[in-house]
């Protein structure tokens, strides 16, 4: 009799958790086969997508492979894309792999006993026109190696000894934490050039933080976090304009709401979030307006008992009606609960467990300058906490997702590499 076989789509902070664990309660004791399914090869926490872009997050010391990761914790890596889902015959379509014109590995099936499905999210233009065209995202870590490449190029203009007089001008659509995160660094990457053959001044950077909302961080309950995020933004040289949305994207200008045109040299969406479209064309699940699977409180799919969904690309009913947010811990927490649940099944028992949101808080970290934000916020509204508390917790994130992902010898390795390189390494990576 062959193993129950578990496939899980999407290798993010979700779908990486759900493999790991799987794999070391079941793969590695021959009670199940887990295999991990990502577009990518190697895994970074989308998160520090920010920094990849901005240059000073290293990749090389960061980027987690999925293979050397499946190896050691007993589940098996395919690099691929969803393309077709066959629910009768229980199987999924990856698409053909490319390098150029050269086919690397052609379209291939996975059977599957259980699936879980974690692609996580991707920015919606709203059907903007320009947008896609002319504007850069941040949701894989090709695109935010992409926008460091840009970044580059500009600021070679500025290698020579004479000074320029035109300033490079960005501009940033969305001011939530993404938004807000991604001005800061840009501004920090600035200040830390200076000294590598680069004639940068302090101002060389305009940077245009824009948001359809009347304010900054729109779902951060707290006003003092939004004031202070925006005081702190505006003392770094970032000009915010709310209440403003972007109606046309052009080559090298976006146009607002109110008629204004912006002359850019790059600019940055990362208003809103949807998941990705192939959801609405796979396997007949039922899908909302944003493309998310709509699931029940236990994440299975309404259509399908043997199919799972987490995170962003899910739409978890909460009992006060609401959905459960597109968040990192609620990635996280469903995917806990979607273990217990699968392995359930496999011993013959309902799937009991009911994903219940309480919101432990969230936070934002403008680079180096200012981190602030709100924890425990289920305890009637939670404590406000900034400064190097703030940044300590934030940071703490990050090292959790290490430990839950290598375990704790091998996580505490990563850390201590981690901040070894920091000491090491130049603050920015320019190549």
């Amino acid at each position: 009799m062959s193993l129950p076989r578990i496939v899980i789509i999407g290798g993010g902070a979700g779908g990486i958790g759900v493999a790991t664990r799987l794999g070391r309660l079941l793969g590695r004791k021959g009670k199940a086969e887990i295999i991990l399914v990502d577009m990518a090869e190697a895994h970074i926490w989308k998160p520090l997508l920010h920094e990849v872009a901005t240059g000073s997050l290293d990749t090389g010391i960061e980027a987690m492979s999925y293979r050397g990761h499946a190896r050691g914790n007993g589940y098996r890596f395919q690099q691929g894309t969803l393309t077709g889902l066959d629910r009768e015959r229980r199987t999924i379509t990856l698409a053909p792999i490319h390098d150029g014109e050269q086919e690397l590995l052609p379209a291939r099936e996975l059977a599957y006993d259980y699936l879980v499905i974690a692609v996580g999210s991707v920015a919606d233009d709203f059907g903007i026109p320009g947008i896609q065209e002319h504007c850069r995202f941040l949701d894989t870590t090709a695109q935010a190696l992409d926008i460091r490449q840009s970044l580059r190029k500009q600021f070679l203009r500025y290698a020579r000894d004479e000074q320029l007089d035109q300033k490079i001008k960005i501009a940033i659509i969305g001011a939530g934490a993404t938004g807000t995160e991604m001005a800061a660094d840009m501004v920090n990457a600035v200040d830390q050039i200076r000294g590598y053959g680069f004639n940068v001044q302090p101002d060389m950077l305009s940077i245009i933080l824009i948001d359809a909302e009347a304010e900054i961080l729109p779902a951060v309950v707290r006003p003092a976090i939004r004031e202070s995020v925006a005081r702190k933004l505006e003392d770094m040289g970032v000009e915010i304009r709310t209440g403003q949305g972007v109606t046309r994207a052009e080559p090298g200008r976006i146009i607002l709401s109110d008629g204004t045109a912006l002359e850019v040299d790059l600019s940055l969406w990362a208003a809103g979030i949807k998941a990705p479209n192939e959801l609405n064309e796979i396997g007949g699940l039922e899908t909302n307006c944003r493309n998310q699977l709509v699931v029940k409180p236990n994440a299975q799919t309404t259509r399908d008992e043997r199919i799972f969904a987490i995170g962003d690309c899910c739409a978890c009913p909460q009992p006060d009606g609401s959905l459960a947010p597109p968040r990192g811990q609620v990635a996280r927490q469903m995917g806990h609960m979607v273990v217990r649940n699968i392995i359930d099944m496999l011993n013959d028992r309902p799937p009991k467990r009911e994903y219940v949101y309480r919101d432990l808080g969230s936070l934002v970290n403008l680079s180096r300058f200012y981190t602030v934000g709100n924890l425990f916020s289920f305890l009637g509204g939670g404590v406000m906490v900034e400064g190097r508390l703030a940044r300590f917790t934030y940071h703490s994130l990050y090292r959790r997702h290490l430990l839950e992902v290598y375990g704790p010898v091998r996580g505490s390795l990563m850390m201590a590499v981690r901040q070894l390189s920091h000491f090491l390494r130049p603050p920015l990576k320019l190549h």
